[in-house]
């Protein structure tokens, strides 16, 4: 079962970095965000009911969690819109899913009571060297740290690693499908407003409707197998893996967009994935 829940977490990984490659290629972030979540809650609706009809009733404690869930993850996906406005693919992907590996076992381990073994808190580290190395950094000043692009994606980073955490305990109580399904009818809550005020609905759609479909079933469909994995092993041990994303991200740079790829982040690629590999130990 330990196998299956790192393939799963692999294979979320990479979907994770398919559909953030199309976000950042959109034209309008928040346009193009809002109708993957229409895309998302229409599509995956049949297999939520039938999901949500296996609870056989929902405490207290499990409506909180998942409104919890819904707020944090529909401010982390206006967030990751801002985010991919104003900065570049490569410069706040890394960042952003480089602040959940360090903070997710903290808690795990602190919080949640979960385990963690040397190895993994090594391949946590190999990881964290890698994701930041892969971004490249190149700081001139305190004022290009605390640039905008910098800033929401260290903030992209801390709602995932919220969301992550609450989402691990709400499964306690809320199957993965159902619990997907109520996260992404609160991202479309959230976005609403702001894509309702731009003029952009027509042509978003008429230019992306086909990667506004895609992005409709992966983004939902890649964190289901996340959380399918999370019924399996530790919080701890799981999240960190996620991010070799940043390594198919690296990949669909140098390939697809043609970013221009030095050394580092070569090198960068290997260390992460030497990370996963300590934390599957």
């Amino acid at each position: 079962m330990a196998i299956l829940a790192i393939l799963l977490v692999i294979l979320s990984g990479f979907i994770h970095s398919i559909w953030n490659l199309f976000a950042k290629k959109s034209i309008n972030k928040i346009v193009f965000l809002w109708y993957c979540q229409w895309a998302a809650v229409l599509l995956f609706l049949p297999l939520a009911w039938i999901d949500a009809r296996t609870i056989e009733s929902l405490p207290a404690n499990g409506w909180l969690l998942m409104a919890a869930s819904m707020i944090l993850h529909g401010a982390y996906v206006l967030l990751l819109a801002k985010a991919y406005t104003i900065g570049d693919l490569s410069q706040v992907y890394p960042i952003m899913r480089g602040i959940s590996p360090l903070v997710v076992p903290v808690i795990g381990v602190l919080i949640l009571g979960e385990n963690l073994k040397m190895l993994g808190w090594s391949g946590i580290v190999v990881i964290l060297v890698g994701i930041f190395l892969g971004g490249s950094f190149k700081f001139k000043d305190h004022r290009e740290f605390l640039s905008g692009p910098i800033i929401l994606a260290f903030l992209v980073g801390i709602m995932i690693t919220s969301y992550t955490v609450v989402d691990k305990v709400t499964l306690q109580y809320v199957p993965a499908i159902t619990l997907n399904e109520a996260t992404n009818v609160g991202n479309l809550l959230i976005l609403t407003f702001m894509a309702l005020k731009s003029k952009g609905l027509k042509r978003e759609w008429l230019v992306n409707w086909k990667t506004i479909m895609l992005g409709g079933i992966l983004a939902p469909g890649g964190y289901i197998l996340f959380l399918k994995a999370l019924e399996i092993l530790p919080v701890s041990q799981l999240a960190p893996m996620r991010e070799i994303g940043t390594v198919f991200g690296t990949l669909m740079g140098v390939f697809m967009l043609r970013e221009s790829q030095g050394r580092s982040r070569i090198i960068a690629s290997i260390l992460i994935t030497i990370g996963i590999v300590l934390l599957a130990q």
